[in-house]
């Protein structure tokens, strides 16, 4: 049997991979620690979280926040409003994307430099905030459900990332044999490009969906009736604000809670936050393995 050398690793190799490792561990307790505090106060009494006392497990462990929660009315109407914004938001956004970015892939689209160019100018340049809001408030979209979903519908770098994947991951013998085959652009498109783009439309739908749902800047501009808020803007209030209507809680809450709104400001801040992070925790691993093929595009040929 021939003996196997093995590599020998150097002290400065050593010294190299620890202090690697030590800063991957101390970036993973920076980002980790700040989530582990919050599911541990979230559980906790208002006591103990607002003295201090809690700082790695749940201390005087009760359920109250997370009942104050789902009793609180403003929190179930935002959340169906997010799930309605960011479900039509991430639809159209995907569709629009696509509509634009398979065109432009292909070298023989008329006019494709000049498109291009005219994405990386608004990329780079915007009007800013006022004539956004002009814009929105000419085409009658204000205190409208359509404010928080057409605006932000089109998204220049998701366009760039998708034109990038159709032109590097479907080789041109594809589309010519199609349309030897009869086949024309758009059916090409609907039958088998986007049939093999998975990879892409889960970077695309993941981006659309975690900005729809963490929005709340457009909402807080563009809506004034507290029935189409969605669920980020709920939580801004009870987080920047400190302002709860305690008229939305259910009358079987316990009287004396009522009277602690202190307490109660502490107990849903928390939870609450909890909340709005379970449904982005539960959708990511389904579309992990494909979108970590999509954000590679390009850096690897198969």
């Amino acid at each position: 049997m021939k003996q196997i050398s093995t590599i020998r690793e150097s002290k400065q190799d050593r010294i190299f991979l620890f202090c690697v490792y030590a800063g991957l561990s101390l970036v993973l307790v920076m980002v980790l620690y700040p989530l582990i505090y919050i599911v541990s106060s979230s559980f906790s009494s208002a006591a103990a979280v607002q003295s201090g006392k809690v700082w790695l497990w749940p201390v005087d462990p009760t359920l109250d926040g997370y009942i104050g929660v789902f009793k609180y009315n403003a929190v179930w109407t935002g959340f169906a409003n997010s799930i309605f914004y960011t479900v039509g938001g991430t639809v159209l956004s995907v569709a629009l994307t696509i509509m634009m970015a398979y065109p432009l892939s292909r070298k023989e689209m008329a006019g494709r430099r000049i498109w291009i160019w005219a994405i990386l100018f608004a990329m780079l340049f915007n009007g800013g905030l006022i004539p956004f809001y002009l814009v929105v408030k000419d085409l009658g979209m204000l205190d409208s459900p359509l404010a928080l979903i057409v605006p932000t519908a089109l998204n220049v770098f998701s366009i760039i990332i998708a034109k990038t994947f159709f032109q590097t991951s479907l080789p041109n013998e594809i589309y010519e044999a199609a349309q030897l085959d009869g086949c024309g652009d758009f059916k090409f498109m609907i039958s088998i490009a986007i049939p093999l783009s998975r990879p892409i439309l889960a970077v695309l739908v993941l981006w659309a969906a975690v900005g729809q749902w963490n929005s709340y800047f457009n909402a807080l501009i563009f809506l004034n009736s507290q029935s189409l808020y969605p669920l980020q803007l709920v939580l801004r209030q009870i987080l920047v604000e400190n302002k709860i209507d305690y008229s939305g809680m259910s009358a079987t809450l316990d009287a004396q809670k009522l009277a602690l709104m202190q307490n109660m400001e502490t107990l849903l801040k928390y939870s609450l936050i909890v909340i709005t992070t379970i449904p982005i925790l539960i959708i990511y691993p389904f579309v992990q393995k494909h979108f970590v093929k999509g954000v590679m595009i390009g850096s690897v040929k198969e």
